[in-house]
């Protein structure tokens, strides 16, 4: 599958930024993972997105999951224009966009995600998915489904490696299934109310939360904020507060996130 005429869209900004943990840079620059039971390849060829093994007939989930129709372009003027320094990170990343994740996928990763790196985090969602997923293809697995984990014990998670976070995993995919975490009522859902439900979930603090709402329920005014946020804000924004960003403050993060990570001198005087 060919989608033509895009812009202010990069792989490597989009999918390798830790918003996501199913895919995997292969040695031609494409990205290879799975996305909502779908096995595919993504690469870039001037304005042209090419997905290797995508029915045609997917080109509205692949748009819709690549959050393709969405005018970044006008967003990143707007952030810009509200600080130097957002102006300058915008243009260093302007091809991040943020994905349409499934929650229940999002929530569960980032529970996993607490404490660890994003290597450990990927090999975890792995190890989860060929347990318990279903698989598409060869070697490729679908994400299990928060049923298929509310019926687990956490010592049945043992054989994934998560750790302290397995009871967590099952708390979360009870709470999904029952319907006692509503997540889609959750995304309509003013900002603090859609925090305070999520949080009712054994093991998810705020920073799991914020990532679940931007990540998953694609809650774009959410601006999650863990020990790097905190310490990038302190030094480039000081005094500023998220809701200082606006309806967009999600992508304000991300181009923040990944300009502080991608210039460590920036923080080298610190004590």
């Amino acid at each position: 599958m060919i989608i033509e005429n895009i812009t202010d869209f990069d792989t490597e900004q989009t999918l390798d930024c830790g918003q996501a943990f199913r895919w995997v840079k292969q040695d031609d620059g494409t990205f290879k993972g799975i996305a909502g039971g779908k096995a595919v390849t993504i690469g870039i060829d001037g304005d042209k997105i090419i997905i290797d093994g995508a029915d045609e007939g997917d080109e509205q989930f692949w748009r819709h999951y690549l959050d393709l129709d969405l005018d970044y372009g006008s967003i990143r003027k707007s952030l810009s224009q509200m600080h130097p320094i957002l102006n300058e990170a915008a243009q260093f990343a302007p091809g991040i966009r943020i994905l349409n994740q499934d929650p229940w996928e999002a929530l569960c990763s980032f529970i996993i995600s607490q404490n660890n790196n994003i290597p450990r985090i990927k090999g975890i969602v792995e190890r989860l998915c060929q347990s318990f997923g279903d698989e598409i293809s060869e070697g490729c697995y679908s994400f299990p489904t928060a049923d298929r984990i509310a019926a687990l014990e956490p010592e049945e998670l043992q054989p994934i490696r998560a750790g302290f976070r397995a009871r967590y995993i099952i708390d979360g995919a009870r709470k999904v299934a029952d319907g006692q975490t509503d997540l889609e009522r959750i995304r309509n859902m003013e900002i603090n109310a859609a925090r305070s439900e999520l949080m009712k979930i054994t093991g998810v603090g705020i920073k799991v939360a914020d990532c679940t709402l931007l990540y998953g329920l694609h809650r774009l005014d959410c601006f999650p904020l863990d020990v790097w946020m905190k310490r990038a804000m302190g030094t480039l924004f000081p005094d500023i507060q998220p809701e200082y960003f606006g309806e967009y403050a999600g992508i304000a993060q991300q181009y923040i996130f990944h300009y502080s990570r991608m210039h460590p001198e920036l923080f080298l005087n610190e004590e």
